[in-house]
């Protein structure tokens, strides 16, 4: 069966192909055939990833879509979780999941496979429901320590950026009183040591 193998890492600091020898491995024992790869650094949440809709748009009926977990391909809401199963079944796609053995039987059309099916389904929206609260702790998780941080901070008198981070006052200071000065922002990259990045930024902030 023609098989179309799905990885996804959320960011570009994460190894989106982390799993890719083990779907390999486990396809073959499947006796499926790999005609594609697709990796992509994208968050789960999102429908609409390039690769995803990619992978969608080329695949064709009857052919299997293999992820190693529910969680690489969905972090949805309910209703987007929704849409995309129906672009599964409109294409007359099947979804194996690595680590949900039940996925890899096929249904073969008696009462105990319908039964097989209607469990499938379950078991996929049960994770697929997981995986969503677990990414929706995860940010609530993080903006309950970034307003932990800001709180600490203005205790002691700390000045955070953007990010949540101590700002670097020291760098600041020296890049306003070369501004001041009027050198060109070459020079002071140069004499300050930093990027063309960070001097911007600063330099936004202070003029702003």
């Amino acid at each position: 069966m023609n098989t179309r193998i799905y990885l996804r890492a959320s960011t570009k600091q994460q190894d989106a192909e982390r799993a890719k020898y083990l779907l390999v491995d486990k396809a073959e024992e499947l006796g499926l055939t790999i005609v594609e790869t697709y990796i992509e650094n994208y968050t789960g949440t999102k429908l609409k990833r390039p690769v995803l809709n990619q992978l969608l748009e080329e695949s064709k009926a009857g052919e299997v879509i293999f992820v190693e977990s529910v969680d690489r391909l969905s972090r949805l809401s309910q209703p987007d979780f929704e849409l995309l199963k129906d672009q599964l079944k409109a294409k007359g796609l099947r979804l194996i999941v690595a680590d949900l053995p039940t996925t890899h039987q096929v249904n073969d059309g008696s009462i105990a496979g319908q039964v097989l099916d209607c469990i499938n389904n379950m078991l996929v929206d049960l994770m697929a429901t997981m995986a969503r609260l677990d990414q929706e702790k995860r940010v609530e998780r993080i903006k309950q320590g970034q307003q932990r941080a800001k709180e600490m901070a203005a205790a002691k008198g700390v000045e955070l950026d953007k990010g949540g981070r101590p700002a670097n006052t020291e760098l600041i200071n020296k890049i306003d009183s070369y501004i001041k000065k009027g050198l060109a922002p070459r020079e002071i990259m140069q004499l300050a040591g930093c990027s063309s990045a960070t001097f911007y930024r600063i330099k936004n902030k202070l003029t702003t």
